[in-house]
């Protein structure tokens, strides 16, 4: 088996790489603009491991250098759900038109598998409910998530167009080691530069599923292993939630801080098109046999030791 993986340079797809590299061979193909060569340099030198700096936007070297593949894991993407406020053409460009390319080189090759990471954002304002796959309609209040469901349309239109198959997971807020943003990597490079105050974006009342990154990863291969529709479909999260004000008290605690204050932006979320509310209803994922190994806040607490080891062996603390 020849595995393609596009963001294999990134936080979760440097996990994957680490699970994949056992069944076969892997390519990553990544533009290193989010990922890291350090997440993946533990590969180099293998005999079925090999790594492409290339961008997805430019089609012919992509439909090139995919041939001979069995199938594609599309991971890559714009990592922070924010920056397309500040370019509103980043997720258009990084998600919908970098997975059209995906799926044309798919196509031209006679690539006839993919597997792609698909975001909880796509939901937009939902009543707090835990969401089934089935709920709709589906209206994004993000750039980022507003791809994510363009990209998750080509996909099935391609799928139903030239006999395609497609694995299709919405994630949750996925966390652990390598990660590089988010509100648990912020807290702590924020409580590193000053750790007598902690600045937290809206009123700390934001509360969501937290999925550690190794039980993604296994949900993945699980659902990959365990399904065959033509587009199977599916959330990738966890029961369970944890606000953003019990975050920033576990990340104190863990950092060994004392009275820290807690200074609150104010309002009901973190940013324009931030979902302050995410509830996950994950039952077709367990009805295949799978569940995840660790709740929310333990995987939050887990997620937090490892951030602040990785930023230790970085020598750059200073509390």
């Amino acid at each position: 088996m020849r595995y393609f993986v596009t963001g294999g340079a990134g936080f979760i797809g440097s996990h994957l790489v680490d699970r994949l590299i056992h069944q076969g061979e892997v390519t990553v193909y990544d533009n290193l603009s989010s990922g890291k060569i350090e997440f993946i340099s533990q590969h180099f030198g293998k005999p079925n491991f090999s790594f492409i700096q290339k961008d997805l936007l430019d089609l012919d070297d992509l439909k090139e250098l995919m041939k001979g593949h069995s199938i594609v894991f599309h991971l890559a993407a714009n990592p922070d759900a924010r920056l397309g406020i500040e370019d509103t053409t980043l997720d258009l460009k990084q998600e919908t038109l970098a997975t059209y390319n995906v799926l044309e080189a798919m196509r031209v090759n006679g690539i006839k598998k993919i597997v792609f990471s698909s975001s909880g954002t796509i939901y937009g304002e939902t009543p707090v409910i835990p969401l089934p796959e089935e709920y709709g309609p589906v209206l994004p209040i993000s750039l980022y998530g507003a791809a994510k469901l363009a990209c998750e349309g080509l996909i099935s239109a391609f799928c139903h167009t030239f006999e395609m198959q497609s694995w299709i997971f919405r994630f949750s807020n996925i966390i652990g080691p390598r990660g590089t943003h988010g509100v648990i990597f912020d807290f702590i490079h924020k409580l590193k530069e000053n750790p007598e105050e902690l600045e937290i974006l809206g009123n700390g009342t934001q509360e969501k599923p937290y999925l550690s990154v190794e039980d993604c990863v296994e949900g993945i291969l699980f659902g990959l292993k365990n399904s065959s529709e033509k587009v199977n479909l599916y959330n990738l999260g966890c029961e369970s939630t944890t606000d953003v004000k019990t975050i920033a008290k576990m990340v104190t605690e863990q950092m060994g801080l004392e009275k820290v204050r807690f200074k609150y932006t104010g309002g009901d979320r973190g940013w324009k098109g931030d979902v302050p509310q995410v509830r996950f209803n994950i039952e077709k994922m367990k009805k295949l046999g799978w569940k995840p190994t660790l709740s929310s806040d333990q995987a939050v607490l887990s997620t937090i030791k490892s951030l602040i080891q990785e930023i230790l062996e970085e020598k750059v603390c200073r509390w």
